[in-house]
């Protein structure tokens, strides 16, 4: 059995879901195939941020950018990596993207002034290239809402409720009218009838869950059909051409023609333990991603000979995990708030830990020699933290006393009434964390972290605790009691895939594009290489060559 459509797009996430409408846009039948009984892929369950440089949105807000300055600011980062060609069809098309998803779908972005991640590199910002998505209701999806992917506990206050970055912000950081926003939150949840009797998800859909709630509205108006539980198993290749794929379907297969062009956008290969093994040297044990990107558009793409790009990275990210959990818990702000430090199993600091999650995470993973150990490293803190800030899914102190904890955070959270049984428990030389801390101490005092800077970089104190002073990003840890949780090389997802041109057309080994084959996202070799130029350098990407693929399917880019 067998069916024809013009466009077959593999993945259900942000770029997949652009790619679908654009090409639907220009006149393709379109036919969406998912794996998982979920959709949305990685992205619902992400902060659903885009970056994207030069933005009409950006400059109505105050940006002052320039393609020079963004192609300057990526190159920099990405070094030989990626080619110049691919750094400047993303800053062109980006832009252009935002503007067509704006003025015909229902996607809705406004500007954050949220800084890069390298502040101290030319072409750098200190905001407004990053994107927030705007919160929708989900009424319009209908029975859709209860097949998107959940976001990630970490984006969500108590792991439920969903927020915006002008509700998170204060909240997390402390920062003026954080308690109102607080109250203002819980009624409107709890007492959204009748709603709470049909789920304890949130009627609000923000963050990835928005983006992905408008990308499906708009593709629904648009008539596009998403098949779920549909694996892609095969493709189909006639001479030098991609032209199918082969799904399996309600227990049969079922090979799909594609008149145009088949674009994969299936995510990364987190969740695939041999590949992560033989390209990372770590398990999939520590991935914040979802279970089913197992690589199956690399794999694919790779055994009709397809070129692999950056296999060995990924989005990293410090990161823990509880007894039970599927996913990790990713440090996204933790790190940046006085009061904490990291330390490897020496009790030594060796990084800034108010820079980036991508920055930290790689460190290190990096960083782990055999004679001096970072992974697992400690994140400590003291009892002035812990009864003012979260620890991911766990509330402050002044919310949620410890005797309150569940049991598997209880096993996980190392609790001492001093520095020196702390280091006890936690095998590490009680002098030396002793003269960590101290030298720390004296450095709040002072506002000036002579180690590592931590604080002395606008995107460090984004995230501090402005009544922190002088340093945001440091305070004395000194109240007892004090508490460690293990902390790991996490991940959001991986970065390394099938090797695509300007068009997002996946090229061979000879770097030639092989036609009527795409990808988009994770599937693809990331754009912004091995580096994390700022907050929603995964989805803006995934996006704009999501609508560029689209529409070189289609014939309108090539």
């Amino acid at each position: 059995m067998s069916k024809e459509v013009d466009v077959i797009v593999v993945g259900t996430g942000a770029g997949a879901l652009t790619a679908a409408i654009a090409a639907k846009d220009l006149g393709g039948e379109v036919l969406v195939v998912e794996k998982d009984s979920r959709w949305g892929g990685t992205s619902a369950t992400s902060g659903g941020g885009i970056w994207i440089p030069c933005s009409p949105l950006g400059m109505k807000a105050g940006l002052k950018d320039s393609p020079k300055e963004a192609f300057q600011y990526i190159k920099k980062l990405t070094g030989k990596d990626v080619s110049d060609e691919r750094i400047k069809a993303f800053i062109k098309a980006a832009p252009e993207m935002l503007e067509y998803m704006t003025e015909n779908t229902r996607v809705a972005y406004r500007a954050q002034p949220y800084a890069d991640y390298h502040t101290d590199l030319p072409g750098a910002k200190l905001g407004f290239r990053m994107h927030e998505p705007v919160e929708v209701a989900s009424d319009d999806l209908g029975e859709d809402y209860f097949t998107l992917q959940q976001t990630h506990p970490i984006a969500m206050l108590f792991g439920r409720i969903a927020w915006v970055i002008s509700e998170s912000y204060p909240i997390m950081t402390r920062s003026k009218g954080w308690r109102k926003i607080l109250a203002k939150m819980f009624m409107r949840y709890f007492f959204d009838f009748p709603h709470r009797f049909k789920t304890w998800r949130d009627r609000r859909l923000t963050m990835g869950n928005a983006l992905l709630g408008r990308l499906r509205m708009s593709a629904n108006e648009r008539g596009i059909p998403v098949w779920l539980n549909s694996p892609m198993v095969d493709i189909v290749k006639d001479d030098n051409r991609v032209c199918g794929v082969v799904v399996e379907r309600d227990g049969s297969r079922e090979t799909i023609i594609a008149k145009r062009g088949v674009i994969f956008g299936a995510g990364g290969f987190e969740r695939n333990s041999e590949m992560r093994k033989n390209n990372h040297g770590v398990d999939t044990e520590f991935t914040a991603s979802i279970g089913k990107n197992t690589g199956d558009a690399q794999n694919v793409g790779e055994k009709i000979g397809a070129k692999l790009d950056i296999m060995d990275t990924a989005w990293w990210a410090p990161g823990y995990k509880f007894e039970g959990d599927e996913v990790s818990y990713p440090m996204f702000v933790e790190r940046a708030l006085p009061h904490g430090l990291i330390v490897n199993q020496k009790g030594d600091r060796y990084m800034n830990e108010a820079a980036s999650y991508h920055v930290t995470g790689k460190i290190m993973a990096d960083a782990d020699q055999k004679k001096n150990p970072t992974l697992p490293s400690w994140f400590i803190f003291d009892g002035t933290f812990r009864s003012k800030y979260a620890l991911g899914p766990i509330l402050p102190g002044n919310f949620l006393p410890d005797w309150c904890l569940p049991k598997k955070v209880k096993s996980k959270l190392i609790k001492a009434k001093s520095i020196a049984e702390l280091a006890q428990k936690l095998k590490i030389n009680e002098k030396n964390l002793e003269k960590t801390i101290k030298t720390l101490n004296g450095y709040a005092e002072t506002g000036i972290d002579k180690d590592f800077n931590r604080g002395g970089f606008d995107y460090d104190r984004y995230y501090g605790d402005p009544s922190s002073k002088p340093n945001p990003c440091i305070g004395k840890v000194e109240t007892a009691p004090f508490y460690a949780i293990a902390i790991y090389a996490a991940d959001i997802g991986t970065k390394g895939g099938l090797l695509t041109d300007v068009n997002a057309q996946v090229v061979d080994q000879e770097d030639k594009p092989i036609p009527g084959f795409y990808a988009v996202g994770n599937s693809s070799s990331s754009v912004m290489g091995r580096t994390y130029p700022g907050a929603g350098s995964v989805i803006g990407p995934a996006m704009t060559f999501g609508y560029l693929a689209g529409r070189h399917a289609m014939g309108a880019n090539s």
